[in-house]
């Protein structure tokens, strides 16, 4: 789903913020036009085939090729781990020549930034120091994408430092190996429950 819609470009002109995303009037009709931030459709298929180019070694992350549809440029069935390596280690690199300069240096901190609070060891410092980056980083996003984009999840990162601090390492807490476990133990039960 997506937050480009006409009534935010229309809010963002009554606000009177963000003037090169308001809807362009040509006499009497309003067109809107493509936003600087938004891959054009051929830029979609060719991230689309980058990702699906890649191989990962057995066991990093599934089969991407089949979670996409290059043709109608969509993603499908990601797991939440392929979703991780998609955002940490292969969208700042499959974007950087499709995207304008201003709108790809913020994606590409935003995917070191979880690089660094999932390592299995990390001095306080650096997590000190990634809780002021994080805050800088939604404040270039501010400038880039409409009010819209800021949902609770994006505000959330924000205290993703703290909870480090306060908690450990992320990966010593976090659920991957508990449903690997899980699908494994599914894969032996036998006598599965019939529907009448």
């Amino acid at each position: 789903m997506t937050k480009d819609t006409i009534k935010a470009h229309l809010d963002l002109e009554r606000m009177g913020i963000q003037r090169g995303l308001w809807m362009n009037r040509d006499s009497d009709r309003a067109r809107r036009d493509l936003a600087f931030f938004s891959m054009k459709s051929n830029d979609k298929k060719e991230l689309l085939k980058f990702v699906s180019s890649i191989k990962f070694p057995d066991g990093y992350a599934s089969n991407t090729t089949r979670c996409m549809n290059v043709d109608r440029s969509k993603f499908a069935r990601l797991k939440s781990h392929d979703c991780h390596v998609f955002m940490q280690r292969l969208l700042s690199v499959g974007i950087r020549h499709l995207l304008l300069k201003d709108v790809v240096k913020p994606i590409m901190l935003l995917s070191r930034f979880f690089p660094q609070l999932t390592a299995k060891f990390f001095q306080k410092t650096d997590i000190y120091q990634s809780r002021y980056d994080i805050v800088q980083l939604l404040c270039k996003f501010d400038m880039i994408f409409p009010p819209a984009f800021f949902t609770s999840m994006i505000h959330v990162m924000v205290h993703l430092p703290e909870k480090a601090l306060l908690a450990g390492p992320v990966n010593y807490r976090w659920m991957y190996l508990i449903e690997r476990l899980l699908g494994e133990l599914k894969k032996n039960v036998r006598n599965r429950a019939k529907p009448e």
